[in-house]
């Protein structure tokens, strides 16, 4: 029982480095950057028994001629290609045990994205609330932008001059 699920976490670390990075893969299938990152990121290169040249060897003796991918069989005989070279002292089989485990249940990790950071003088600039003149304009009092009629000048056809106190107050005056 441990062997079956064992394996499908296998398949299933497969899956997630085969659609790593591709919008198009479906899953079942693994091109040579995503195997070389899958053994950089399970630690399946060591650097000493195992290098990054071994993982491109082995990746090309597995697939086929014509192909540029690996599928879930290929995958696990390119492990047992690797697993002799990576653990030594071990038989062939506990070597492959072993490989397998370094790989089960692993995702890609996502190394050198950048997060978005805000600095004190990026507060100060992106604050609405002391923002001054014709910019101010462009938000309400909660900081959200008005949009179109934030950024145009809208004609004010009532017949009053611009700011003028007293608008709309003539026909009261006035009574006919």
């Amino acid at each position: 029982m441990a062997e079956s699920t064992e394996m499908a976490a296998l398949e299933e670390s497969f899956r997630k480095f085969a659609v790593y990075g591709d919008t198009k893969a479906t899953g079942q299938e693994m091109n040579g950057k995503n195997w070389a990152k899958l053994c950089k990121d399970c630690k399946v290169i060591d650097g000493k028994g195992v290098t990054g040249t071994d993982v491109d060897i082995v990746f090309s003796k597995v697939k086929g001629k014509t192909t540029r991918c690996i599928n879930v069989e290929e995958f696990k005989k390119a492990l047992e290609e690797l697993a002799p070279k990576r653990f030594k002292d071990k038989s062939k089989e506990e070597a492959f045990d072993a490989m397998c485990q370094l790989v089960a249940g692993k995702e890609p990790v996502n190394v050198g994205v950048t997060k978005a950071k805000s600095v004190g003088a990026v507060e100060r600039l992106t604050d609405t609330s002391k923002y001054t003149g014709s910019h101010k304009e462009r938000f309400d009092e909660t900081g959200k932008g008005k949009g179109k009629s934030g950024r145009e000048n809208l004609v004010d056809d009532s017949g009053y001059v611009a700011a003028y106190k007293n608008a709309g107050t003539y026909d009261a005056k006035v009574k006919k």
